[in-house]
């Protein structure tokens, strides 16, 4: 999949570039057109340096008075008593019992039974425990709430507990509705319970829960502010309630910006236009080779869309949380996340452009104080360059994170100096929030990168150092199976990490690629002369032509292993390269000796490697230091001149050859790596003093 996508990216370059560019100025005019309003943030109980007056009309939320209006409201609610229940049940007993001993009430009530008098006094019972004596106003505002209330009765409390007339007049006339009673029962029941006195409990909790309902109906109070009004004065303190008009003020700003305008739609546009194009000028001036690299263009234009989206993501957090947050988190550092990704995966150069470009994009783009956030963006980008510089582990990425908050430590020391303070809690909390930014930034760096390393088929630092880890499955395998080899490969690593480095290329990449080039040596290792043991050549038995078939077939087969073990494609690269189209020379010549010295009689198409050749400075210094290395072995006497003169004639021999014809090698360049490489040799053979044998005679005289 990573090789379709790498080799779909080298088709059409001209009209992917415009796709990719097309892409940015969508989305980069999006981010600038909804763009949240910006309004000064004010700190809670602090001085107003200056007066603010209202920039629109606005209504905000007056809590102050609505916490008023809610108290006016509770105080509707009297107070509610309601009977002992111990009197009711008590009253009810006495009844039963006189119904009982006294048979006069018979007399008094011939027309009912026992039961019917019974029942009676169960309903009364009933209706008297459920009782709520309360005012008239009370009993309103429970109709206005929409309560039932039936078993409320309008009650002035005074000293005594005497209940009114009306009240048992009420009672026996919702017993005869609740069942087929006669007058005379009902008078009779409601008398034995008449009383001078019953002792009434104040219903604290059902005050308690009227008054909650009839303060939660309250509507909340919206205060009304005509644009030009001054709402906070100069010297005046800052309460919560200057924060929420200075939050309705700017929703209404928000809310009245017509951003479906055509003329507001082609400023945004506009704006896209100029930021990308001013981005492909600096590209084209400073690194051609960059903007001509369609990988890395694509990747670069990824990394700032994520940018992007996870600003807005912090944006959104931020204003749709409580004022109180936002005026905590006044400094969102977001530009680092870009600056480390493109410093892992470019180089440090195009960090700074991009932490440059993104300060000064998000500073005017978010709603954030501009000057203080540009200038914390921008300094923590410049420390995550310098301290990302030689980063060859993962969890390094926390330490740069670290790093950086020390210094976003500094500045926003200094902001608060600056206003005339040494030290505040706003401080404290900005220097909290930086360290969360920071290590989100970090977590996201090492979660995203190596999905974007997969999909760009980019190696980073870190990978290229886990590749070249000794204890990995398939470098185990390569160290037991051909030794010989595996060694030449360690020592090629060196050198062509040295060589690159002299000339600014990918040191490292060398070195990792190195130790893979030659694993397709693996299927066929007795045919190498590094991995012959009792000096028996194989291919003494074998035709030049079938010795130089298995010589050539270490590439493919090398290949084939790369592509089953899951290699980067740049390192099957390299194995493809390494040899670009050379000549097996020795086999093709013993065959030429074959046919009797008639050069047409042989292919010499059969001896060369399939290639291609090597297409990256890189890919070339491998081959270089590939055959000077091999090349070395056969001399006889190691010296500058011998090194010097076998450098110049095997790399003349492969210039000759065309083999560098396809890479960006230039000649002060192929100039450097032979010097370096001629150094690094000598000193790799540098002759040691032979130490005498020490003589047994001397020894026995000491």
């Amino acid at each position: 999949m990573g090789k379709n996508w790498q080799e779909w990216l080298s088709v059409n370059k001209r009209g992917w570039r415009l796709f990719v560019g097309g892409v940015c100025v969508f989305f980069l005019a999006l981010f600038l057109h909804f763009r949240e309003v910006r309004m000064e943030v004010l700190e809670l109980n602090t001085t107003a340096n200056h007066y603010v007056v209202a920039q629109v009309d606005f209504e905000f939320p007056d809590y102050e008075t609505t916490i008023l209006l809610k108290e006016q409201a509770k105080q509707d609610i009297g107070e509610i008593f309601e009977i002992d229940s111990k009197e009711v049940r008590s009253a009810r007993s006495d009844l039963e019992e006189d119904l009982i001993r006294n048979k006069d009430w018979r007399k008094t009530v011939p027309m009912s039974t026992f039961e019917g008098m019974y029942k009676a006094a169960d309903e009364l019972e009933t209706l008297l425990l459920e009782a709520r004596l309360t005012d008239p106003r009370t009993i309103q505002k429970i109709r206005e709430l929409g309560l039932p209330d039936r078993s409320y009765y309008e009650y002035i409390h005074e000293n005594n507990a005497t209940l009114p007339d009306e009240f048992w007049e009420t009672i026996a006339q919702k017993i005869q509705e609740n069942g087929a009673f006669s007058s005379n029962t009902v008078r009779y029941v409601t008398s034995a319970f008449k009383k001078e006195s019953w002792p009434l409990i104040q219903d604290l909790a059902l005050e308690r829960l009227l008054k909650t309902k009839l303060s939660n109906m309250v509507p909340e109070k919206m205060t009304k502010v005509i644009a030009g009004t001054r709402i906070i004065d100069q010297g005046e303190i800052i309460t919560s309630k200057h924060l929420t008009m200075m939050q309705a003020m700017k929703q209404a700003i928000s809310e009245g910006r017509k951003i479906w305008d055509p003329l507001t739609l082609a400023a945004s546009l506009i704006l896209a236009i100029i930021f990308v194009t001013i981005s492909a000028l600096y590209f084209r001036i400073s690194q051609p080779t960059f903007i001509r690299s369609i990988r890395y263009v694509s990747l670069f234009v990824s990394i700032v869309l994520l940018t992007l989206l996870f600003s807005k993501c912090i944006e959104y957090i931020l204003l749709k949380s409580t004022s109180e947050v936002i005026e905590a988190v006044r400094y969102p550092i977001v530009a680092p996340f870009a600056t480390i990704l493109i410093c892992i995966l470019h180089s440090p150069r195009t960090a700074l452009f991009a932490a440059t470009f993104l300060s000064i994009l998000l500073s005017v783009s978010l709603a954030v104080d501009h000057t203080h956030f540009l200038i914390l963006n921008l300094v923590t980008s410049i420390v995550v360059i310098i301290c990302s510089k030689g980063m060859r582990k993962r969890k390094e990425v926390f330490t740069v994170a670290f790093k950086t908050w020390l210094s976003a430590i500094l500045v926003l020391f200094a902001f608060t100096l600056a206003d005339n303070h040494l030290a505040t809690s706003s401080l404290f909390i900005n220097i909290i929030a930086s360290l969360v930014f920071l290590m989100i930034t970090a977590i996201l760096v090492v979660g995203i990168l190596p999905a974007l390393e997969a999909i760009f088929g980019v190696l980073t630092d870190m990978t290229l150092m886990e590749y070249t880890d000794s204890g990995s499955a398939l470098l185990r395998r390569f160290a037991m199976e051909v030794p010989g080899t595996y060694q030449h490969s360690l020592v090629l690593g060196n050198l062509a990490e040295v060589c690159a480095q002299a000339i600014g290329a990918n040191g490292l990449f060398c070195r990792a690629a190195t130790l893979y080039h030659d694993i397709g040596k693996m299927n066929n290792p007795e045919f190498f002369t590094e991995n012959q043991q009792n000096h028996v050549n194989i291919h003494q038995l074998l035709t030049p032509m079938e010795s130089a078939a298995v010589i050539i077939s270490h590439v493919t087969d090398g290949e084939t292993i790369a592509k089953k073990s899951h290699l980067p494609q740049a390192f099957i690269d390299i194995i493809r390269e390494h040899h670009g189209t050379t000549l097996v020379y020795y086999f093709y010549r013993k065959q030429v000796e074959l046919e009797g010295g008639h050069l047409q009689q042989v292919d010499e198409s059969i001896f060369r490697y399939p290639g291609p050749k090597p297409r990256s400075k890189e890919s070339a210094i491998i081959m270089i230091c590939d055959t000077v290395e091999a090349a070395t072995r056969s001399l006889e006497e190691i010296n500058t001149a011998t090194l010097t003169e076998l450098v110049n004639r095997l790399v003349a021999e492969k210039a000759e050859d065309g083999q560098f014809d396809d890479c960006l090698l230039t000649f002060q360049e192929l100039s450097q790596v032979k010097k370096t490489l001629v150094k690094t040799l000598l000193l790799s053979h540098h002759v040691r003093i032979k130490y005498p044998k020490k003589e047994k005679k001397l020894a026995d005289d000491k």
